[in-house]
């Protein structure tokens, strides 16, 4: 048996911690109280880099501990049972320094930040809107396994069934960074259940990712440009639902960009959420624009198209659910729409730097 584990190297770890000292001192800096925004945006950084350097540290001395017990075991005559032990120790390695690679494709600007997950269903009535229900719930379970928070801040109820649309705010580190990976169009075929023939159907759904960024300073929204109104909250939740005009809409009138929140205890913080919604939509605009400028510039044949098709998962005649990006596939469809999408998105990360 070969030991092919190599220094871990994919950091530059003077560079981080260098990146440490100038954070604690940007932190130590009277002037930074006076802006609420930028302490968090400054701790919530420390707080990542410093997390990354642990992994560095822990995972680095893993490797050189194993390589260590390599060279003595190498030396002697060892049973089938203890080099198999050897060989657990060895994925375990493996496994720890491929997590630590992961962490080297979250360098995007707003990569930690948090998300606002927007879904669309697409035409096609009820077998739609069920569609975008089930990717609804999809996300819910996996910013649950991610060990996210999720929070669903809007939505519109489907005729009958699922929803029309549906606004989720996720926060969590890398939330950003990951579930930009799931911008775009999101194709399912199956055996309708609101058939009566039981025929095959396809159905789409879209969604859109926006992050929300904690210095609103980085875009102007003048107070001329907006339209806010107020409506009446729907479906359940007491008394105080469907009876005060507590929900929120906003219209920025440049754009046409529109948000709108009703989940909040009041007027006041739906408001308030629904500014930070309209922030990270703007925000998300502005990088749209950067992004399609990028790929002309290297000239890159993907499709400069944000709303393409991205994904299909295929319920009937097999099961598959195929990423048409990266050509990332599985069969179990299962865990997939319950929430482990993790696979394809790193794959989409892995993707993405190649490109670059």
């Amino acid at each position: 048996m070969k030991c092919r584990l190599k220094q871990c190297t994919v950091f530059d770890s003077n560079g981080l911690r260098k990146k440490l000292e100038e954070l604690e001192k940007e932190e130590q800096d009277p002037e930074i109280f006076k802006n609420a925004d930028k302490m968090k945006r400054v701790g919530i950084e420390k707080k990542s880099v410093m997390m990354v350097l642990e992994k560095i540290d822990l995972t680095t001395k893993e490797i050189e501990d194993l390589k260590v017990l390599y060279d003595l075991l190498s030396q002697e005559n060892l049973s089938d049972e203890e080099w198999k032990a050897f060989e657990v120790e060895f994925k375990k390695a493996k496994a720890d320094t491929e997590k630590l690679y992961a962490e080297t494709l979250y360098d995007g600007e707003f990569d930690n930040s948090a998300a606002l997950i927007e879904l669309h269903s697409g035409a096609g009535g009820e077998e739609a809107q069920d569609w975008t229900d089930m990717l609804h719930r999809m996300y819910l379970r996996y910013s649950e396994k991610q060990g996210y928070s999720a929070r669903i801040l809007n939505y519109l109820y489907g005729d009958g069934a699922g929803y029309k649309s549906v606004s989720i705010l996720v926060e969590g580190e890398h939330a950003y960074g990951n579930l930009k990976c799931e911008r775009g169009v999101h194709r399912l075929v199956r055996i309708s259940p609101f058939d009566a023939n039981k025929r095959r159907h396809t159905s789409f759904a879209s969604l859109e990712v926006s992050p929300i960024i904690e210095d609103s300073q980085k875009i102007e929204i003048k107070p001329d440009e907006i339209k806010v109104d107020t409506f009446r909250s729907g479906g359940a939740g007491g008394q105080h639902i469907n009876k005060t005009e507590s929900a929120v809409r906003i219209t920025h009138i440049p754009t046409g960009i529109i948000v709108a929140c009703q989940n909040e205890r009041s007027q006041t913080q739906n408001k308030e959420t629904a500014m930070k919604m309209l922030y990270a939509k703007l925000t998300e605009k502005a990088e749209k624009e950067k992004e399609e400028e990028r790929l002309k510039k290297i000239g890159s044949q993907r499709k400069i198209e944000w709303g393409s098709q991205i994904r299909s998962y295929v319920l009937c005649p097999y099961n598959m659910v195929k990423d048409h990006r990266t050509n990332f596939e599985t069969g179990d469809t299962s865990a997939v729409l319950d929430g482990d999408i993790q696979d394809f998105i790193i794959e989409k990360l892995k993707f993405d730097k190649k490109v670059d």
